[in-house]
């Protein structure tokens, strides 16, 4: 890895900073040679601060540190990512990341397909919402619907019709979203029951 340290002339090279599991980018420091060697050396982020104008670990006061996982150097050889496991909240004003973010695993749409889940729940229109028209008729019923999904999943992967089988797919893993909610569950508590499987 041949970093360019005197492209901007001082010294100097971004390091993003992203959590190796949820992906969330968390902050932005500078680091110079001395910094990029102590950081591999010790495998705990250390920047160069210019504010103090020296070499500092992040959390070598809060104890908030930052563990190396991986460092990637871009195309141009003047930018680091780098992949941390964070001991705590990495900004200094006490939240996650310094754009004042949560830092929660997000799983794209289907994240944004469980919050929808909740505020029909939460709304209980069952005159318009088939999901809280289900979750009125109680667990069993959203079980029953998971297992209904679940055989007519599978007798299309069977098939040869594509179209049908993702169709299936989609109100199977729909149901199992509703299901895991009227259980009091997430998609966050399938992702750590999977991570604490994984060797």
């Amino acid at each position: 890895m041949t970093i360019d340290f005197n492209k901007n002339n001082d010294g100097l090279v971004p390091a993003i900073i992203q959590d190796a599991t949820t992906k969330n980018v968390l902050m932005l420091g500078y680091m110079n040679k001395e910094a990029f060697a102590k950081t591999k050396e010790t495998k705990q982020i250390t920047f160069f601060s210019r504010t103090k104008n020296r070499l500092w670990t992040k959390g070598e006061e809060s104890g908030n540190v930052l563990h190396l996982v991986a460092i990637k150097l871009d195309c141009d050889n003047d930018t680091l990512l780098i992949q941390v496991n964070p001991n705590g909240p990495t900004c200094h004003k006490g939240s996650d990341t310094c754009w004042n973010e949560e830092n929660t695993s997000n799983f794209g749409f289907l994240s944004t397909l469980e919050n929808v889940i909740s505020e029909r729940v939460a709304n209980k229109d069952t005159k318009k919402s088939y999901v809280a028209s289900l979750f009125e008729k109680g667990i069993n019923k959203i079980a029953q619907k998971v297992g209904e999904e679940a055989v007519e999943t599978v007798i299309e992967a069977m098939d040869s019709n594509d179209e049908l089988f993702l169709y299936e797919s989609a109100d199977l893993l729909f149901h199992y979203l509703m299901l895991l909610q009227a259980k009091g569950f997430t998609l966050k508590d399938i992702e750590a029951e999977l991570i604490k499987r994984q060797k």
